[in-house]
């Protein structure tokens, strides 16, 4: 199948990944009804295909060719784009790549787009470029492309493919920030190396960004963040980073937690030597700008730094329990699960936790059963591998999507009452890693069972045998007891 992605999100993906800005070429649209569409391309007119360190070893298949058709013509029917690639000589080196519907060796390619719909557009890949050995940062060539279809006259657009460059490198993970009461300020000092060859010509610039539940507080003059209460900051300084120094920020950035119910969160910061401020960052901090302190080479290797923030927020568990209640023989259902009294609400597969089920003594659980995406289950639990063990529901998985419901987590048990048992009890266990609370993690299951009726009796297993054996009894009774009066009666 071809692999295709609307215009709309991918323009928009590409721009807040790539930062550039995009070139737009309009034919012109015919009248309506004539039949004819009116093609647009979005390219965009500068592109970084790899930093100049990288050489050789880069590869980049991110760059797209978007067309739409304008709206008012009509659709347009077998669209194609030719890429022309030869002017990248020297500088990079394209292959054949994009989504499985463009063809070519180099260093033209045509792909596929097949017939649009007024208004609608399609976006390829049409290669995948590789770096050389012996660039410098600011090497470039161009790409040119025409879009045509069989009903709408030509469109050409060109974009000019930089070596960007130099690399510059992070600490990657940096530990964690534990017990952060929301509301409190906490900091950040970002680092980076520059391990290449290279000094950053046109200065550097830091992207920082926190999870959601967080906020940056805006306060540095060569800063930029996204609203007055941003995720996402963008620092620019004129600093040319020599070859194989290390730098620090000279003040911290500072973060908090703001809702009362987020249990965890993450800051996170990577550095480019190609200064170009993201869309959306409109607001400019008030205080002193932020520098850069030069350190020992770092020797960093990845391409990002974060920090884990664990927050004193709970998700505080207590479980959910009924009573097994019913007659001997009976097979009853109990509904079992766990309800999350909050204020936090976990969320990701291994953080929502389980609970664990004993069922009462004299009791046999014989389902546990589920549905999941139209498919049901027989068991939504791991069974105990010895009796008298422990049923363990992880509420993450799969079989308890369709149980979740809000802050509770309940499935009914299938639970058979064997015998009575005065005073049994079974138990509910629940477990989360942010469950401070033990108090209240374990409720009892009680079982209430009542006698089989006289009907059930009869159907078990061997009950007509013990009653033969009564009446071949009270047969070979009577027979002694006429026997014995017989003999009385005659000996008189």
């Amino acid at each position: 199948m071809l692999r295709r992605t609307r215009i709309r999100a991918r323009a928009a993906a590409s721009a807040v990944a790539l930062a550039v800005v995009l070139a737009t070429a309009v034919a012109p649209a015919a009248a309506d009804g004539s039949g004819q569409a009116a093609l647009r391309l979005e390219a965009p007119s500068t592109f970084v295909m790899y930093n100049a360190d990288e050489g050789a070893g880069a590869s980049n298949s991110d760059f797209v060719v978007p067309v739409a058709v304008v709206p008012g013509g009509g659709p347009a029917r077998d669209v194609r784009v030719v890429v022309d690639a030869s002017g990248l000589a020297g500088v990079a080196v394209a292959a054949e790549g994009g989504y499985g519907n463009c063809t070519g060796d180099g260093p033209v390619f045509t792909c596929v787009y097949g017939d649009l719909q007024n208004g609608d557009g399609e976006s390829n890949a049409p290669f995948t470029l590789h770096g050389v050995d012996g660039v410098r940062p600011g090497d470039s060539g161009t790409v040119t492309y025409t879009a045509t279809a069989d009903n709408a006259s030509p469109v050409t657009g060109v974009t000019r493919m930089t070596v960007g460059g130099p690399t510059l490198h992070a600490p990657g993970r940096e530990g964690g920030e534990s017990g952060l009461a929301p509301g409190r300020a906490a900091t950040l000092t970002p680092r980076f190396s520059n391990d290449s060859r290279f000094p950053a010509e046109r200065g550097v610039a830091l992207q920082v960004g926190v999870s959601d539940g967080m906020t940056l507080t805006p306060r540095y003059g060569n800063c930029f963040y996204a609203g007055p209460a941003p995720t996402s900051a963008w620092c620019t300084f004129p600093t040319r980073a020599a070859p194989g120094a290390g730098y620090r920020t000279s003040a911290p950035l500072v973060y908090s937690v703001t809702p009362p119910g987020v249990l965890t969160g993450e800051v996170s910061y990577t550095w480019s030597a190609a200064p170009r401020k993201p869309a959306g960052h409109t607001v400019r901090g008030t205080g002193a700008p932020l520098t850069l302190v030069r350190l020992p080479g770092e020797g960093f290797t990845d391409d990002h730094g974060s920090v884990d923030v664990a927050t004193t927020v709970q998700a505080d568990y207590r479980p959910v329990v009924s009573t097994v209640r019913g007659r001997v023989g009976d097979t009853v259902r109990v509904r079992l699960g766990v309800r999350n009294l909050g204020p936090g609400e976990p969320s990701g597969s291994d953080a929502l936790g389980r609970f664990e089920v004993v069922p009462p003594e004299g009791t046999t659980v014989t389902s546990v059963p589920y549905s999941f995406e139209g498919d049901d289950g027989k068991w939504a639990c791991d069974r105990p591998a010895e009796p008298g063990g422990a049923f363990v529901c992880e509420i993450g998985y799969d079989p308890f999507h369709e149980a979740r419901d809000g802050r509770t987590t309940a499935l009914d048990f299938h639970v058979r009452i064997d015998r009575r048992v005065p005073g049994a009890q079974g138990t509910v266990r629940t477990y989360n890693p942010y469950d401070r609370t033990p108090g209240n993690d374990v409720a009892v299951i009680p079982l209430e069972a009542s006698p089989a009726p006289p009907y059930r009796i009869l159907q078990e297993p061997g009950a007509w045998l013990a009653v033969g054996a009564g009446a071949l009894a009270a047969v070979a009774l009577a027979g002694l007891y006429r026997r014995r009066r017989t003999a009385a009666r005659d000996g008189t």
